[in-house]
Protein backbone atom coordinates (compact mmCIF):
# COMPACT_ATOMS: atom_id res chain seq x y z
CA UNK A 1 0.00 0.00 0.00
CA UNK A 2 1.47 3.23 -0.65
CA UNK A 3 -0.25 5.64 1.49
CA UNK A 4 0.22 4.47 5.30
CA UNK A 5 -2.97 3.37 7.31
CA UNK A 6 -3.31 5.31 10.31
CA UNK A 7 -6.05 4.87 12.62
CA UNK A 8 -7.85 7.38 14.88
CA UNK A 9 -11.29 8.50 16.59
CA UNK A 10 -13.79 9.43 14.40
CA UNK A 11 -15.29 12.76 14.97
CA UNK A 12 -18.55 14.44 13.78
CA UNK A 13 -16.97 16.18 10.93
CA UNK A 14 -15.95 12.64 9.62
CA UNK A 15 -19.80 11.92 9.08
CA UNK A 16 -20.39 12.50 5.68
CA UNK A 17 -17.17 10.70 4.34
CA UNK A 18 -17.54 7.97 6.50
CA UNK A 19 -21.16 7.81 5.02
CA UNK A 20 -19.72 7.74 1.58
CA UNK A 21 -17.42 4.61 2.89
CA UNK A 22 -20.89 3.14 4.02
CA UNK A 23 -22.79 3.55 0.79
CA UNK A 24 -19.74 1.64 -1.36
CA UNK A 25 -19.97 -0.87 1.28
CA UNK A 26 -23.44 -1.73 1.95
CA UNK A 27 -27.01 -2.16 0.18
CA UNK A 28 -28.38 -0.45 3.17
CA UNK A 29 -26.43 1.95 4.34
CA UNK A 30 -26.83 3.94 7.42
CA UNK A 31 -26.95 7.96 7.20
CA UNK A 32 -24.73 10.52 7.67
CA UNK A 33 -26.97 11.30 10.17
CA UNK A 34 -26.93 8.20 12.03
CA UNK A 35 -22.90 7.98 11.95
CA UNK A 36 -22.88 11.87 12.55
CA UNK A 37 -25.37 11.17 16.07
CA UNK A 38 -22.89 7.73 17.44
CA UNK A 39 -20.00 9.51 17.87
CA UNK A 40 -21.99 11.96 20.21
CA UNK A 41 -22.82 9.02 22.17
CA UNK A 42 -20.49 8.52 25.33
CA UNK A 43 -21.10 4.61 25.05
CA UNK A 44 -19.91 4.34 21.37
CA UNK A 45 -16.31 3.89 20.08
CA UNK A 46 -16.22 4.32 16.34
CA UNK A 47 -12.83 4.38 14.85
CA UNK A 48 -11.26 5.29 11.46
CA UNK A 49 -8.55 4.21 9.33
CA UNK A 50 -7.24 6.92 6.66
CA UNK A 51 -5.12 6.42 4.01
CA UNK A 52 -3.07 10.54 2.54
CA UNK A 53 -5.23 11.53 4.84
CA UNK A 54 -8.83 10.44 3.24
CA UNK A 55 -10.95 7.96 4.99
CA UNK A 56 -10.81 4.29 3.62
CA UNK A 57 -12.59 1.92 6.53
CA UNK A 58 -14.20 2.20 9.78
CA UNK A 59 -15.14 0.15 12.70
CA UNK A 60 -17.83 1.33 15.41
CA UNK A 61 -19.36 -0.53 18.86
CA UNK A 62 -21.66 0.42 21.26
CA UNK A 63 -20.21 -0.34 24.79
CA UNK A 64 -22.28 -1.69 27.63
CA UNK A 65 -20.51 -3.38 31.21
CA UNK A 66 -17.78 -4.72 29.71
CA UNK A 67 -18.97 -5.63 26.09
CA UNK A 68 -18.59 -4.23 22.75
CA UNK A 69 -21.58 -5.01 20.49
CA UNK A 70 -19.96 -4.10 16.80
CA UNK A 71 -22.53 -2.48 15.23
CA UNK A 72 -20.32 -1.47 11.65
CA UNK A 73 -17.15 -3.00 10.27
CA UNK A 74 -15.99 -1.44 6.71
CA UNK A 75 -13.24 -0.63 4.36
CA UNK A 76 -13.66 0.61 0.70
CA UNK A 77 -13.90 -1.44 -1.65
CA UNK A 78 -10.41 -0.15 -3.55
CA UNK A 79 -8.60 -1.28 -0.22
CA UNK A 80 -9.81 -3.94 0.66
CA UNK A 81 -6.86 -7.07 1.06
CA UNK A 82 -4.70 -4.35 1.91
CA UNK A 83 -4.63 -4.99 5.40
CA UNK A 84 -6.87 -2.24 6.68
CA UNK A 85 -9.65 -4.26 8.29
CA UNK A 86 -6.56 -6.42 10.19
CA UNK A 87 -5.17 -3.04 11.14
CA UNK A 88 -8.17 -1.48 12.39
CA UNK A 89 -10.01 -4.21 14.33
CA UNK A 90 -6.31 -4.59 16.10
CA UNK A 91 -6.60 -1.25 17.14
CA UNK A 92 -10.19 -1.30 17.98
CA UNK A 93 -9.66 -4.03 20.47
CA UNK A 94 -6.57 -2.38 22.16
CA UNK A 95 -8.60 0.82 22.48
CA UNK A 96 -12.10 -1.49 23.75
CA UNK A 97 -9.70 -3.20 25.97
CA UNK A 98 -8.59 0.15 27.97
CA UNK A 99 -12.12 1.10 28.16
CA UNK A 100 -12.56 -2.08 30.25
CA UNK A 101 -14.11 -4.37 27.70
CA UNK A 102 -13.61 -8.68 27.86
CA UNK A 103 -16.04 -9.46 25.24
CA UNK A 104 -17.17 -8.46 21.71
CA UNK A 105 -19.92 -9.40 19.81
CA UNK A 106 -20.85 -9.07 15.95
CA UNK A 107 -23.45 -10.03 13.45
CA UNK A 108 -21.71 -11.28 9.91
CA UNK A 109 -22.85 -12.82 6.86
CA UNK A 110 -22.31 -16.10 5.83
CA UNK A 111 -21.51 -15.04 2.43
CA UNK A 112 -19.05 -13.03 3.80
CA UNK A 113 -16.04 -15.44 3.78
CA UNK A 114 -13.44 -12.63 4.00
CA UNK A 115 -15.07 -11.18 6.96
CA UNK A 116 -15.63 -14.67 8.59
CA UNK A 117 -11.72 -15.07 8.05
CA UNK A 118 -10.93 -11.86 9.69
CA UNK A 119 -13.13 -12.34 12.58
CA UNK A 120 -11.82 -16.16 13.08
CA UNK A 121 -8.13 -14.68 12.81
CA UNK A 122 -9.24 -12.37 16.14
CA UNK A 123 -10.61 -15.46 17.87
CA UNK A 124 -14.61 -14.84 17.29
CA UNK A 125 -16.46 -18.13 17.19
CA UNK A 126 -19.76 -18.45 15.93
CA UNK A 127 -22.34 -18.56 18.57
CA UNK A 128 -25.74 -18.81 16.39
CA UNK A 129 -27.68 -17.25 13.88
CA UNK A 130 -30.35 -14.58 13.39
CA UNK A 131 -32.54 -16.27 10.65
CA UNK A 132 -33.38 -14.12 8.16
CA UNK A 133 -31.59 -10.83 9.39
CA UNK A 134 -30.55 -8.77 6.34
CA UNK A 135 -33.26 -7.24 5.24
CA UNK A 136 -31.70 -6.46 1.56
CA UNK A 137 -31.85 -10.52 0.66
CA UNK A 138 -33.23 -12.17 4.09
CA UNK A 139 -29.65 -14.16 4.83
CA UNK A 140 -29.19 -14.77 7.94
CA UNK A 141 -26.53 -13.42 10.13
CA UNK A 142 -23.86 -15.68 12.04
CA UNK A 143 -23.56 -14.33 15.34
CA UNK A 144 -20.45 -14.20 16.87
CA UNK A 145 -18.34 -13.68 20.10
CA UNK A 146 -14.85 -12.99 21.05
CA UNK A 147 -14.60 -13.55 24.79
CA UNK A 148 -10.76 -13.56 25.41
CA UNK A 149 -9.86 -10.17 24.65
Amino acid sequence: MADAIVIREMTADDADEVAAVEKECFTVPWSRESFWSEVQNENTLYLVATAGGKIVGYMGAWLLQGEAQITNVAVHPAYRRQGVGETILREFTAAVKERGVTAMTLEVRPSNEAALALYAKFGFKDYGRRKGYYLDNGEDAIIMWNTKI
